[in-house]
């Protein structure tokens, strides 16, 4: 297997990779989604709220928060030395209060540490009017996106084939057809020969082979080869997300391998 790094943001990565087969890929995709631990609000103490929003409400738009996330330094709840009481290694305290008119915004939750200070301060919670105000308490704790979204730290991971056209330039008429018809306008015709000028757009719609009344293109794909990408929502980084994914899945296979070895 051979993986090139095509994008790595601090909130996005796209992958290349070759040699393998789409359940592996696919396996880095649902691991992502639904066993990646993450940092989110799951208590709200409410003292005060006049606001137009309920209780309930408030508290839900809160555990949405992306809260930064640092996987070294927390524990599960329930896998604490603290057996579950709620020790800065498992739970991370938020206070709020915010009164008269104005927008209350994920800034305005105030860590215990500074250190877990949210990064995006501009999402807005609830606005305020005049003599309105809000006062509350917040825990933060480990989760995973399979016990509910808020724990999903990777938004809309995917992967396609990679593709591939071929072009017979000695077929080639160049009659532009299919330049024009591209919906991705990634054919070009160059120093009198077609070219594909982005290969890593293409969506194998395979427009250009409809166009094309010399037969002079074929698009298909790569069955062992993949362009695989993600986003954050901030709470971790994508390289972060990615070796954390892989140490996890690398754990299931092993697991699977030792029990298959009691058959």
């Amino acid at each position: 297997m051979k993986i090139e790094t095509k994008e790595l943001k601090d909130n996005k990565a796209v992958l290349r990779i070759q040699g393998t087969e789409a359940y592996f890929v696919n396996s880095l995709r649902r691991v992502m989604l639904s066993d990646l631990p993450k940092l989110a609000i799951d208590n709200v103490i409410i003292y005060d709220n006049t606001s137009p929003l309920f209780d309930e409400i408030i508290a839900h738009r809160l555990a949405l928060v992306p809260v930064p996330t640092d996987l070294k330094l927390l524990s599960f709840k329930s896998e604490c030395a603290c057996k579950g009481a709620g020790c800065p290694s498992c739970t991370i305290r938020y206070t709020l209060s915010k009164e008269g008119q104005g927008t209350v915004l994920s800034g305005d939750l105030q860590p215990e540490d500074k250190t877990w200070a949210v990064k995006d301060g501009g999402i807005p919670i609830v606005e305020l009017f005049k003599d309105q105000r809000i006062i509350l308490e917040v825990e933060a704790i480990l989760g995973r996106g399979r016990d509910h979204a808020k724990w999903q730290s990777v938004l809309a991971p995917g992967y396609k084939y990679y593709p591939i056209v071929d072009i017979d330039q000695k077929k080639c008429d160049q009659c532009q057809k299919c330049v024009e018809i591209c919906p991705k306008d990634i054919l070009e015709i160059k120093n009198n020969k077609l070219m594909v000028t982005d290969i890593e757009k293409c969506t194998t719609c395979k427009s250009c082979m409809e166009a094309c009344e010399s037969n002079a293109i074929i698009a298909h794909n790569d069955d062992h080869e993949f362009l695989f990408q993600f986003e954050t929502d901030g709470s971790l980084t994508a390289k972060d997300a990615l070796l954390e994914t892989i140490a996890i899945l690398g754990k299931k296979y092993e697991e699977f391998n030792n029990l298959i070895k009691d058959i």
